[in-house]
């Protein structure tokens, strides 16, 4: 009997793997195919697009860049885009929720799928939480320039200042976006989509209108900081162009996901990156990039030249549109989790869909109630530092394994191609490399942590209950 027909693709033990067409056509139906490819490519803008353009580009240009944070956006998006079309060749060739976790599941085997699941699990839900702290901060600010001050005790969590005791905003928000996952996927992305389209459409205000108040003097010198000053600038805002990767997950709910999975990855890149340029652009030509104020810097810069009412357009933008990122990483983090529990790496209770709306209600009331208490309790700073390396693990793996499935099975029926190969992918590698290398002993210790809890879970469970162990089983006896 060959290895496809008892159900494995390859290796053995820790490292066997399925059958790549296998995993392409078992399980469908679970989950419900409603989103089309503009649905797909709203998710991915909606999760690229956020805090990087309304706060980040402003930091960026005012310590580290200058006017040269464009240069930093395009780096940083040259080696997104290298990643990116690593997922886009999987997405086409794999059309099932899981993303990396799935693809590296296939071809690199089941330790490496199990290790990249499980820190996605935490570090997509680490980013709902600190993107909806980063809202309540607008919400508050918002509040008060109205008139209407919250009281004290619902501002932060314990530790941040004043009578502090939990983020309420940010937990309530958590748990709305779970709310809005649970309606199903389809009246879920008509939200999204909505929203995507108002935070572009504030953007494009930011352009529009901002082009008549640059002062072309603001761009010297270009590279205040230096060239340096450019590339340091592309590791931090490199965080900012990542998002399909959570997108990618949906590729279970696209109604033709071998085709529009690939196109809907690239077309939200290219609009993200097309949009940061304009943006980057227009802010430090409205002002010289020591006054840009590092966390509402559009809202400052249009209160600065005279127009408030534009300055609060964006700060209501800015709070509405950044709940796209909570809604695409939260369905990023529970279509993981549903899918490694289908594997049986996880209990099977978990991998419940609801009967009629085809979503995994469990996990992901599971998720938003996690993401609820850190959003809640822990201060911005340390829910930030739970983020990060995962992801780029995830990026390193799938461009792994993108380089090794052309070479082991260069005949397979590609919708999308990989350019460049093996250039391409090995410069998102490379790239991924030298961010985690950046990252602090902090991110490098709570990593380690997560890690060997992982470890023990996987030798303790999942190595004898997934799929594949069955199958194994099942031939030795």
């Amino acid at each position: 009997m060959t290895l496809q027909q008892r159900g494995l693709g390859g290796g053995t033990g820790v490292f066997r793997r399925k059958p790549v067409t296998q995993i392409a056509s078992e399980h469908e139906g679970e989950l419900s195919r409603s989103l089309g490819l503009w649905q797909l490519t709203a998710i991915g803008v909606g999760g690229i697009i956020g805090a990087g353009v309304f706060s980040l580009a402003g930091a960026v240009a005012n310590k580290t860049a200058g006017p040269a944070v464009l240069i930093s956006f395009l780096i940083a998006g040259v080696a997104s885009a290298a990643a990116a079309f690593a997922y886009a060749e999987f997405a086409g060739l794999i059309p099932k929720a899981g993303s990396a976790y799935t693809y590296g599941y296939a071809v690199l085997g089941e330790i490496v799928g199990w290790f990249i699941g499980w820190d996605l699990l935490l570090e997509y839900t680490a980013i709902v939480a600190v993107v909806a702290i980063g809202i309540s901060g607008y919400f508050q600010f918002l509040m008060a320039g109205i008139g209407i001050p919250l009281p004290e005790w619902m501002l932060g969590a314990p530790g941040t200042g004043g009578g502090h005791k939990v983020d309420l905003f940010a937990a309530l928000l958590c748990l709305l976006i779970a709310y809005l996952l649970n309606l199903g996927i389809k009246n879920a992305a008509r939200f999204e989509t909505a929203l995507v389209w108002l935070k572009v459409g504030v953007v494009l205000l930011v352009v529009v209108v901002g082009f008549f108040h640059i002062n072309t003097d603001n761009y010297t010198p270009f590279l205040p900081f230096g060239f340096g000053g450019a590339v340091t600038g592309a590791a931090t805002v490199f965080f900012a162009v990542f998002g399909y990767d959570a997108m990618s997950t949906a590729a279970e709910e696209s109604k033709d996901s071998q085709r529009h999975m690939p196109r809907a990855i690239v077309y939200s890149l290219v609009i993200a990156m097309v949009l940061y340029v304009l943006a980057c652009l227009v802010l430090t030509g409205m002002q010289d990039y020591r006054n840009i104020d590092n966390e509402s810097a559009f809202a400052d810069a249009f209160a600065a030249v005279g127009q408030p009412a534009v300055a609060t357009v964006i700060a209501v933008g800015a709070v509405l549109g950044i709940i796209t990122v909570l809604f695409t990483f939260m369905l990023g983090v529970t279509r993981v989790w549903f899918s490694m529990s289908r594997d049986g790496l996880m209990p099977k209770w978990f991998a419940a869909t609801h009967p009629t709306r085809k979503v995994p209600h469990r996990v992901t009331w599971i998720v938003g109630v996690a993401s609820a208490l850190i959003a809640g309790f822990l201060p911005i700073k340390e829910a930030a530092e739970l983020t990060n390396i995962g992801i780029l693990l995830a990026f390193i793996v799938v461009s792994v394994a993108v380089i090794v499935l052309r070479y082991r099975q260069p005949d397979l029926p590609r919708t999308f191609r990989c350019p460049g190969m093996p250039v391409v992918p090995i410069i998102g590698i490379l790239f991924s490399v030298w961010l985690i290398t950046e990252l602090t002993m902090t991110t490098w210790l709570r990593f380690a942590g997560w890690f060997v809890l992982g470890l023990i879970f996987y030798f303790a469970y999942s190595y004898r209950n997934s799929a594949l162990a069955k199958v194994e089983r099942t031939e030795v006896g």
